[in-house]
């Protein structure tokens, strides 16, 4: 008999008792005390002066890398909380919270680093060979380098401590805005109420009445708070802009590269290489309108079945194939994703009052993960399960990295998770019971391809021209629209019949304050794994150890570096986008044949 999974995580086993936790309560005041301790060794660190500051930093190092464990075990605890009832007054307050930490490891960190900036590049390098320094040389070079970008630590722990209720009040103002919204639904005849999160669910209904319906309903949900995330996307960026203006920083694109460690030219091959393979799944839009019937798809449509038989599958089914599927690859991963399921580490019960969307969460200090979801019983519900599952299998697998090493960039974390989701994609595809199971399974595969390729590239440049016209001066909700438009239609290659004008109010990435442009890592990460899921195959049973040194390294070098290293091969060119690409292709030319 299949053991049966509970969809709801435990949050009790970190620190008992949810927002009213007296264990976390003193958990902060311990973080508290930490960070004044960091923050007086940090300040009576001076370099170059007698009584050995090659010790002195190695000391501030492991004093850091413990707090940093600690603010990001409370963060993830809040996040959770924050997830899972967006009626948990006491966890909204704890929001705020948050950020007042963020805030104060901000000056400790700021002031660190400048510090670092006065110690000569001959005394650095000598520095760096130290045994508790060498493993985190890069790192620690990357802050150096940060730090004499950045202006003077006075200045800039004034902008983190004005950011508190500036730039981060703007983003937790969306999150309350979202939280409190409901979409009406008429469904036989009554009236019923949804949250966001759950109304957008509907929109792989297999009938188009239904998704028109829900379309509707949600784009008049989002219009009618459109003026208020018009206020938080217009300051978010103002506040960025006017901080890049002070540090001369002219590209906006500066942060996000720097964040993601990778080069310009490396996102400019990636984003070359998938234009110009763009007319295939174009193709395939054209043909998905043919076979539902229509002349051209809306924007509602381009994520429906194109079969009205949509396969359900309990949390339990879901769960089982994701971990035999993973078995297949890497038995190591297989069993993560079983403890994950038998220990409670996932919140994906079916319910209103949570938060729309899905993400994975690391606290380091307990060496757990949480995973947070709603889930419905959909095909690309299972694929998002396994896709968070794989953000949890890379912070395991880093679990006794050190802590400065453990801080990989998004573009890197999205890889893992897409290799898990690309895993469980493919598996179905080929256990498909007939041709019509296997076009939809195969329909449902392309989709990434078209949400990395077309949705994110249309986030991308959306993002790129916003900042433009907000160098002028604030952007209307109406040009805010046309500019979502015309970044739709350019990405899609006209495609499309109807687009959705309210997309940059609707998609929580545009209003985060953690990474700005909160696009073109997804792709990357994408096609990253797809180049590694090739690799895999070729290797395969030598494959496991491979790849689990790859997510290792994630943390302690640039994409460039980490793809010579263990995929021999150079990011900064075509090449690899191309070859990467062409697997997608052949997923296209595979279902046009059907």
């Amino acid at each position: 008999m299949q053991q049966s999974y509970n969809p709801t995580w435990d949050l009790d086993v970190i620190f008992p008792g949810g927002s009213e936790s007296e264990e976390f309560t003193t958990y902060l005041k311990t973080i508290k005390e930490e960070m004044g301790k960091l923050s007086k060794t940090v300040d009576n660190f001076v370099p170059g002066q007698e009584g050995g500051s090659t010790n002195q930093l190695a000391g501030i190092v492991t004093h850091l890398e413990s707090t940093m464990k600690k603010v990001r075990e409370a963060f993830a605890f809040i996040s959770c909380l924050s997830a899972q009832d967006v009626n948990d007054d006491k966890a909204n307050l704890l929001v705020g919270k948050r950020s007042a930490l963020q805030a104060d490891l901000s000056a400790v960190v700021t002031n660190f680093e400048q510090k670092l900036v006065l110690i000569d590049d001959t005394a650095w390098k000598e520095m760096m060979l130290h045994p508790q320094l060498i493993e985190i040389s890069f790192v620690l070079n990357e802050n150096r380098k940060r730090a004499k970008e950045l202006l003077s630590a006075e200045n800039e722990i004034l902008i983190n401590d004005l950011a508190v209720d500036g730039y981060h009040g703007w983003s937790q103002m969306y999150d309350t805005i979202v939280g409190s919204m409901s979409v009406e639904l008429e469904e036989e005849g009554e009236t019923n109420s949804y949250s966001v999160g759950q109304a957008s669910n509907k929109l792989s209904n297999p009938d188009r009445e239904v998704r028109k319906h829900v379309f509707e309903q949600l784009d008049k949900a989002w219009k009618e708070k459109a003026d208020l995330f018009g206020q938080t996307l217009n300051h978010l960026a103002g506040f960025r802009l006017q901080t890049y203006k002070h540090r001369n920083w002219a590209d906006v694109l500066k942060e996000p590269l720097t964040i993601n460690r990778m080069q310009k030219e490396t996102l400019d091959a990636m984003w070359k290489a998938i234009t110009n393979n763009k007319h295939h799944f174009v193709k395939f839009l054209e043909k998905k309108a043919e076979i539902l019937g229509l002349e051209k798809l809306s924007m509602y449509d381009v994520g429906a079945p194109v079969t009205k038989s949509v396969k359900k599958s309990s949390y339990t089914e879901g769960a089982s194939f994701i971990v035999e599927q993973f078995r297949e690859f890497s038995p190591k991963m297989a069993d993560f994703a079983q403890m994950a399921f038998d220990k409670r580490w996932i919140e994906a019960e079916d319910r209103s009052g949570k938060r729309p969307g899905g993400f994975c969460t690391s606290f380091p200090d307990s060496e757990q993960t949480r995973i947070f979801m709603t889930y419905s019983g959909t095909t690309s519900n299972i694929a998002t399960l396994a896709h968070e599952l794989g953000h949890a299998y890379h912070q395991h697998v880093m679990n006794d990295v050190n802590g400065l090493n453990q801080r990989y960039a998004m573009n890197v974390a999205e890889t893992a998770s897409t290799f898990a989701e690309m895993i469980v994609a493919d598996a179905s595809v080929k256990g498909a019971q007939n041709k019509k199971e296997k076009q939809a399974l195969l329909e449902d595969k392309i989709q990434r391809s078209v949400a990395f390729f077309m949705n994110i590239h249309a986030r991308f440049i959306f993002e790129n021209n916003f900042y433009e016209e907000r160098r002028e001066g604030l952007v209307s909700v109406n040009r805010l629209n046309e500019l979502m438009i015309e970044a739709q239609k350019e990405a899609y290659g006209d495609a499309l019949e109807e687009y959705d004008q309210n997309f940059w109010a609707s998609k929580l990435h545009f209003h985060i304050t953690g990474v700005p442009f909160y696009n073109f890592p997804y792709t990357f990460g994408y096609l990253f794994s797809l180049g590694i899921y090739a690799h895999a195959k070729e290797k395969g049973g030598s494959f496991e150890e491979s790849y689990i040194e790859l997510l290792r390294d994630t943390g302690r070098m640039n994409v460039e570096e980490l793809a010579r290293k263990h995929l021999n091969v150079d990011l900064t060119t075509t090449d690899f986008w191309e070859s990467a690409i062409q697997l997608c292709v052949k997923d296209v030319e595979e279902f046009l044949s059907l």
